[in-house]
């Protein structure tokens, strides 16, 4: 059997779309039971049930926990572990102030009635994913599975949140926000040097849980001579942009804080004209403010300098940065005095001289009218109010719960506008309040200033919610109307690096790559790819090219997308990524082959399926595998090949659902 039929065949009965060059459909006969209340699992005799619930399974105790072994183990596993498939309605109790408290007032409000709650084989691929990038293990797939404890999703949760690959994957979602790349479009270049040290830096300030609006304060205000061997001061090297005058570079330095940190994109729209007659449909609060407010918080970064320096001074190409304020030339307010330049010119009013006051535009943060303090630098000023503005901590909320979502309750997430985000103080017709949940989204933006600005409380309070533990799958008629209330989980195409780290840790066989300039700083050469700096470029040719398949952007003017395509497919069937994890002999054989050759078919069809796909076949599935290996002979292992080739290209591997 050839590998297309192959693939045809294990998919089988499932609903398949062909779409972009992506096999797109899901299994529905993969579904735990439900199981009743009245069942003795839950009576008086719960504790001997579970006993021999596990010894059925081949677990040795409930804290020892042994990989199953045959069919009939995987089967008795099937059938006890309870999956937590109860089946939710509208009218669901939960705790005041809590995320599901609102989401189920909507769902009650609107009389719709969710999905199930996901069983605990997707819960845990789900939340690992999520949190770390990565697939999990199979051990801990079924140690998980076993496990009957109430809480043990809050504590798997948990212990996802303490592991280093939460840093790795939380670094690189920064990184892309703070768009850390050695290049940029408009001329700015960091360098390899610059890139790592802010890499260190996103990455010691993650692993050191450091609260959020501290990371923030410390982007918006560092200063230093030396851009190699100071990470957060690389981030307002984003504001540099060559052609025309100062203001142009300040102007674009206000815009990244406002993006980034509050979530509000039209004042970049601002600070080249008035809202009224360009934002009128865009933006209430845009749509009634003017260009000078605009230029009055860019007046923040007036006092800002950004000045290359060669590192070798008979070698202008080579060069570090330095970010300083307040020197020769940077002492004066936003300068009304412009003709030229990547933005309309900035003129001051009739009559008004160079030196008057006119002349000038002093620093007001729009929000409420706060001013520097006597003696303070402008980026400290301006870093305080962003911080302390309660925008910082929805726009942060939101920008975390379209990871976890799929979208934000204001999507896109950066479009935030202020004058429609009160519940008590709605817009006036006929606009509307601008978030989905807009009641939810300040209690939870509350939540996190009160946890500290604690990133990791805000991503366990998310996943801990019975909104995120909900089923991808809908057993009645899905109405479409209902997407923004989240009574869904909403599937994503993994990200690039995801989809390659998947590969090398299911197959057990893990590169080394070696990253220009980053044991420099100690990290040992990475073997994921959510390990590496930036999202150009990259270890070889070859590694670049399937991770740019599968639109991981450029931290410029590509963004992360979630799109299918054929040359995705192409790489998943042909790439070498793919073909050298699927050998059984040479120096790059499979592990997961390898070590497992020797099994049963059935056994070996198990472990394939649970190691790649982190469940077990469905009996489709199983009759499909098994009917494509012969017992024994030398064509086994090219059909045991051709097997994890087709897992690897099944649609769940490349999906979290």
């Amino acid at each position: 059997m050839n590998r297309p039929r192959l693939l045809l065949s294990i998919l089988g009965g499932t609903s398949v779309l062909v779409f972009a060059g992506l096999l797109i459909g899901q299994s529905t006969d993969f579904q735990l039971p439900v199981e009743h209340p009245e069942c003795s699992y839950f009576g008086s005799q719960r504790e001997q049930y579970v006993e021999q619930a596990l010894k059925a399974v081949g677990v040795r105790s409930r804290s020892s926990h042994a990989l199953t072994k045959t069919t009939e183990q995987v089967s008795a596993m099937r059938a006890v572990v309870p999956g937590g498939s109860r089946t939710y309605t509208y009218d669901q109790a939960h705790a005041a102030g809590s995320i599901d408290s609102y989401i189920w007032a909507d769902f009650q409000a609107n009389s719709i009635t969710p999905a199930a709650q996901t069983t605990d084989w997707e819960f845990i691929r789900r939340v690992t994913l999520d949190l770390t990038g990565r697939i999990p293990t199979p051990a801990r797939v079924l140690s998980f599975v076993s496990d009957t404890t109430s809480d043990k999703r809050a504590k798997l949760i948990d212990e996802l949140l303490a592991k280093p690959e939460w840093v790795d994957k939380w670094t690189m979602y920064f990184g892309d926000l703070y768009q850390n790349t050695t290049t940029k479009s408009s001329s700015l270049n960091r360098f390899p040097t610059g890139r790592n040290v802010f890499y260190q830096w996103i990455h010691d300030s993650l692993a050191a849980n450091t609260p959020y609006n501290q990371m923030a304060t410390t982007l918006i205000s560092e200063s230093t001579a030396n851009t190699y061997t100071d990470g957060p001061s690389n981030w307002t090297l984003n504001g540099y942009i060559t052609g025309g005058p100062a203001q142009d570079i300040t102007d674009q330095s206000t815009a990244f804080v406002f993006d980034t940190f509050l979530g509000i994109t039209h004042v970049n729209c601002l600070l080249c004209h008035n809202g009224r007659g360009h934002l009128d449909a865009l933006s209430l609060w845009g749509s009634t403010t003017t260009r000078y407010q605009a230029w009055q918080l860019s007046s923040y970064l007036s006092h800002t300098q950004l000045t290359r320096i060669p590192v070798d001074p008979s070698n202008t190409n080579i060069y570090y940065w330095s970010v300083i304020d307040n020197a020769k030339g940077y002492t004066l307010d936003y300068t009304l005095n412009t003709t030229t330049g990547n933005r309309p010119a900035r003129v001051a009013p009739t009559g008004c001289k160079s030196g008057q006051p006119c002349y000038y535009v002093p620093p007001t943060y729009i929000f409420n009218n706060d001013v520097p303090k006597a003696g303070e630098d402008y980026r400290v000023a301006l870093a305080r109010d962003v911080t302390n503005d309660f925008q910082f901590a929805r726009a942060t909320v939101n920008y975390m719960w379209a990871q976890f979502f799929g979208q934000g309750m204001v999507d896109p997430p950066d479009t935030f506008d202020p004058a429609r985000l009160d519940p008590n103080n709605p817009p006036p017709a006929p606009w509307t309040l601008q978030p989905t949940n807009a009641s939810l989204l300040n209690a939870l933006a509350q939540h996190f200033v009160t946890s500290g600005y604690d990133l990791k409380a805000l991503m366990r309070e998310i996943t801990n919610s019975d909104t995120y533990q909900l089923s991808s799958r809908y057993p009645g008629t899905w109405n479409a109307a209902w997407e923004p209330y989240f009574a869904r989980k909403y599937v994503r195409r993994l990200w690039a690096e995801e989809v390659h780290d998947a590969v090398v840790a299911s197959s057990g066989t893990l590169p080394v790559y070696s990253i220009t300039g980053f044991t420099d700083l100690g990290y040992p050469k990475p073997s994921y790819a959510m390990q590496f700096p930036d999202t150009v470029g990259g270890p070889d040719g070859n590694t670049n090219a399937f991770l740019d398949s599968f639109l991981r952007g450029n931290r410029d003017d590509q963004p992360r997308r979630q799109d299918g395509s054929i040359l995705q497919a192409l790489n998943l069937m042909n790439n070498t990524i793919i073909e050298t994890r699927i050998k059984s002999t040479g120096t790059t054989a499979s592990q997961l082959i390898v070590q497992n050759l020797s099994k049963s078919n059935s056994d070996l069809v198990n472990t394939l399926f649970l190691n790649i796909l982190s469940r077990y076949p469905t009996s489709d599935e199983t009759t499909k595998a098994m009917a494509s290996l012969p017992v024994s002979g030398t064509t086994r292992a090219t059909a045991v090949s051709d097997l994890v080739w087709s897992l690897y290209n099944k649609v769940d591997f490349v999906f979290n659902y």
